[in-house]
């Protein structure tokens, strides 16, 4: 899978593996000044890049664990998705889940990027569907252990 990465004026980097075992690449802040967020607040990060996936695939940008466990920064929609016909440039939606400001700094890693397959499903309607063991069970209906 090849993909191909434009980088807009305001880019510095490319976005790498940082191990050899690595899926995700990291995405960093295409920002000329810092970004404040309190609590709760929601930003639009942009990073400067566009992508163009080959037929079949996705970008999913996910949050980054460091960042979500030390300082509560997250993802507005948990996982956001990169269509492979999308052109424009590729942001994050970034949300302070903390009681505490956080400062994303310029060129500061906020996200991460997945390439994955995706497949079109064919919808198919019906008038019922088959029975399992687990029917209509959800929410914790399997129990905790």
């Amino acid at each position: 899978m090849i993909l191909k990465i434009f980088r807009m004026e305001h880019n510095r980097f490319v976005p790498e593996y940082k191990t050899e075992g690595a899926a995700g690449m990291d995405l960093c802040a295409a920002i000329d000044k810092p970004i404040t967020l309190k609590p709760l607040e929601r930003h639009l990060v942009p990073t400067g890049l566009k992508i163009e996936l080959e037929h079949g695939y996705e970008a999913q940008i996910r949050p980054r664990s460091g960042l979500s466990i030390k300082h509560g920064i997250s993802l507005i929609n948990c996982v956001g998705t990169v269509d492979e016909d999308y052109r424009g440039e590729v942001c994050v939606g970034v949300v302070n889940l903390s009681n505490e400001e956080y400062t994303i700094q310029p060129d500061e890693r906020i996200a991460q990027m997945v390439i994955a397959r995706v497949e079109q499903a064919k919808i198919e309607v019906v008038t019922e569907l088959s029975e399992t063991a687990r029917g209509e069970g959800g929410f914790g209906s399997t129990g905790k252990a």
